[in-house]
């Protein structure tokens, strides 16, 4: 018999004591692994949602404005040396950034004038696959153009023009079909007829042009600023600017679920922390016989109380590998049941695994601290008294 083994021979001598103090700790560890896991794939999985209610991140190309006013009335702006945005080549570089994994759409656009019923109306030209990536929110009267011919109107563009679905417009020489109106959004896409590029840029003249991209980036991986960063070097010539409010609303929201997850982790780490603390407290004023033999054969209050830190630790430790497997376990069930994971499961890492053990191990060696204290401090008389 050594300090090393005494440990073992006492939880062998009370298996059951034992055995109920490893299953709370272990259920306590489960208990946070899987809200760690859930967390992740829960925060992934909200913000790729939240990616479908608009882009946070512009690109368009370097334009100069000129003010134009006199005698102190101001008459707008003008645009001057307005480039378009090469639609493939930009695209191209967009995925090929060192975190194109955290773009989640990629929309070009191109922005033109036109005339409907004598009256000037914007005509936006946008990929309808792309554009519903990150506007899912968009719902119609009708249904979304399916053929190159049919466009869509947006509801205040409809209403001051009197079109429906069905009615035919005729612009740049060209007769097109409504096949739906916009039901009102709140903002621009309302003023707007909208339409596939392919078809206005061979309208317009102007082949593979954009007038400007909007991308959806996942940014809870990394700061928006290195995909902003990456996307200026990629494309040098032109204006990338981060939607800061939209970026701040998605982190906040996902946030918001990891802190949740960490707050109730902490809680049940305390619990489970006192649960040790009163079993190795309980275990003290039990083992007064035992404390009083170790004194008599010479161990010291260093001795001791390393002993009863180090069968807390072995508690702790195993119940940290048992309670990180179940938990990883238990996670996949969770997120099947509330049906929340999309695009990510629970990934297993043996160096959390490793982690799991040695930090439990730590909680629960910090829990039996001031047992093993007060085990220590035991008078070696009053101890021998119990024999």
């Amino acid at each position: 018999m050594n300090i090393l083994t005494i440990p073992l021979r006492n939880i062998r001598r009370k298996p059951s004591k034992a055995l109920l103090l490893l299953l709370v700790f272990s259920l306590g560890v489960m208990s946070i692994v899987a809200l760690y896991q859930v967390s992740l794939v829960v925060g992934y999985s909200l913000e790729k949602k939240l990616t479908a209610f608009g882009a946070n991140i512009v690109i368009s190309p370097i334009t100069k404005k000129l003010s134009v006013s006199y005698g102190g009335f101001h008459m707008g702006d003008m645009l001057f040396e307005v480039q378009n945005l090469p639609e493939k080549e930009t695209v191209q570089a967009i995925r090929s950034i060192q975190l194109s994994d955290r773009i989640s759409a990629v929309a070009p656009k191109l922005v033109t004038m036109t005339t409907i019923k004598n009256t000037a109306i914007a005509l936006v030209g946008i990929r309808w696959r792309e554009e519903l990536g990150i506007k899912s929110y968009w719902a119609v009267d009708g249904e979304f153009p399916q053929q190159s011919d049919q466009v869509l109107v947006g509801s205040k563009a409809a209403a001051g023009l009197g079109l429906n679905s069905g009615d035919s417009v005729t612009m740049f020489g060209r007769n097109f079909t409504v096949s739906g109106t916009l039901l009102e959004t709140g903002g621009d896409d309302d003023t707007v007829v909208l339409m596939d590029i392919g078809v206005l840029q061979d309208l317009i003249g102007r082949p593979g042009g954009t007038s400007f991209i909007e991308v959806a980036a996942l940014c809870s991986g990394c700061p928006i600023e290195d995909i902003v960063g990456q996307l200026r070097t990629r494309l040098p010539n032109t204006e990338v600017k981060a939607l800061q409010n939209i970026v701040n609303q998605r982190m906040t929201s996902v946030q918001f679920v990891q802190k949740l997850a960490l707050s109730v982790s902490l809680v049940i780490l305390i619990t489970a922390a006192a649960m040790v603390g009163l079993s190795m407290l309980s275990a003290v004023n039990e083992r007064k016989k035992d404390i009083g033999i170790l004194c008599s054969l010479g161990y010291g209050k260093k001795q001791i109380f390393f002993v009863f830190c180090l069968e807390a630790g072995l508690i702790g430790m195993f119940a940290g590998f048992l309670g990180y497997l179940a938990g990883f376990g238990a996670s996949f069930k969770v997120l099947e049941y509330l049906t929340l994971a999309e695009g990510m499961a629970p990934q297993f890492s043996p160096l959390h695994l490793f982690f799991a053990c040695v930090a439990f191990g730590l909680v629960a060696t910090v829990a039996a601290a001031y047992p093993a204290w007060k085990g220590a401090g035991v008078e070696p008389s009053t101890a021998l008294v119990a024999l």
